[in-house]
């Protein structure tokens, strides 16, 4: 038996509304090293977007690097293999080859083709128990780019992918026959669920989703990256491992973590998911619905909060404000009461009163007074009835024009 680590959707560099992510990520992918030590993994998987940008910044290229060390220490034979996502530069990825050869960690940024046809050698890798024993073999598949497609009957979309697949597998099965296959995917397959804000939509031969169908039932396990939600897609054996931190307000409820893979030499798979203990609080705050402005303070009071903890360890708010009437100045008043606060503020969401809904009628503009179309707008927009002062400065606005 053979045990795997997959992780993925590190997005390292990342920035949440320009706060850093840093510490976090130093923090989890510690903590991912003394899973992979603490589990005696045979391998170490990350399905793509390692980094957050094309271009990343030198801090981001040296965690990963003082990742690769720390997990090369922690897990002396475990085989390391990091595939391109979306996000990541496939050709810098693939660069230092020559040096992650020499720690024998797995680079691969774009598919290998090799006189036309796909080249297995180039993304198959075999891993080896700590006997030196091989129970699987990894078929190691980046971001599937339009350059990447073949050239299909189908013309091309859906049908291009899973040709490109097809033709990946059935390479790596004339290498290794029968033996147990782990192969990884950096695509939306159809009927996973997406994180709204946080993942970046991709066109992979221009379709959005991908259909399950196209792992062929003798892959042992498809470790995939791009979705922030750990789950499964149609069975338990095609997953998402997730992200291993919040990188939206809309994953503050994710149980982030990595999926720790079990595959015996019949190609049976166990599969588990080891929690990742998130670093840094996300609070939302009322937990549900909308608080209004004067209930903040108190709100925010009640939490507790560690006003002697760095600023790097600050709990990340997303508030949500009731507004019954005009917004004007809502911004500042905010700010003076969450300042008061070791709390780093990434997100506002403003919540007025539901409007009843007015039976349409035929508007003739030579007919309204420009004063009266300015209070029916302003009653729409803000859910009351503007002031003299709002009436004065139309009216200068008006003889202005």
């Amino acid at each position: 038996m053979i045990r795997l680590l997959h992780t993925a959707d590190w997005h390292l560099g990342a920035t949440l509304q320009g706060w850093s992510r840093d510490a976090e990520h130093r923090d989890a992918l510690a903590q991912l090293v003394a899973i992979a030590r603490e589990r005696a993994v045979d391998a170490v998987v990350v399905a793509g977007d390692i980094f957050d940008s094309l271009n990343p910044s030198a801090d981001a290229q040296r965690l990963l690097y003082d990742t690769l060390r720390d997990l090369r220490v922690a897990c002396p034979h475990a085989r390391i293999a990091l595939v391109a996502g979306n996000h990541d530069p496939a050709a810098r990825l693939e660069a230092p080859r020559a040096l992650f050869e020499m720690a024998d960690v797995v680079s691969i940024g774009a598919f290998a083709r090799r006189d036309g046809a796909f080249d297995a050698r180039a993304h198959l890798s075999p891993i080896r128990d700590a006997s030196g024993k091989i129970g699987a073999h990894l078929l190691a598949l980046p971001y599937p780019r339009a350059v990447d497609l073949p050239v299909t009957s189908g013309g091309g979309g859906a049908s291009a992918v899973r040709e490109a697949y097809r033709e990946a597998v059935e390479s790596a099965r004339r290498e290794i026959g029968a033996a147990p296959l782990i192969v990884t995917g950096h695509l939306h397959v159809a009927g996973a669920l997406e994180s709204e804000g946080s993942e970046r939509r991709i066109l992979v031969g221009g379709e959005h989703a991908l259909p399950s169908d196209m792992f062929s039932p003798d892959i042992a396990y498809v470790a995939l990256g791009h979705l922030h939600r750990p789950q499964s897609v149609d069975r338990e054996t095609i997953r998402y491992s997730g992200s291993l931190i919040p990188m939206s307000k809309t994953e503050i409820g994710y149980a982030h973590g990595v999926s720790i893979v079990d595959v015996d030499a019949s190609g049976a798979v166990v599969v588990q998911h080891a929690p990742i203990v998130r670093p840094v609080r996300h609070l939302r705050a009322p937990a549900t619905g909308a608080l209004c402005l004067a209930e903040l303070e108190s709100a925010l009071a009640a939490l507790d909060l560690d006003a002697s903890a760095p600023m790097d360890a600050w709990p990340f708010a997303h508030l949500a404000i009731r507004v019954d009437g005009p917004a004007v100045g809502l911004k500042a008043e905010l700010d003076a009461i969450c300042e008061k606060f070791p709390l780093r503020v990434v997100s506002t969401s403003v919540e007025r009163p539901q409007a009843p809904a007015a039976a349409p009628t035929p508007l003739r503009l030579a007919e309204r007074k420009p004063m009266d179309l300015f209070r029916e707008a302003f009653e729409q927009a803000h859910g009351v009835a503007p002031t003299d002062n709002h009436f004065d400065c139309f009216e200068r606005l008006l003889q202005e024009a």
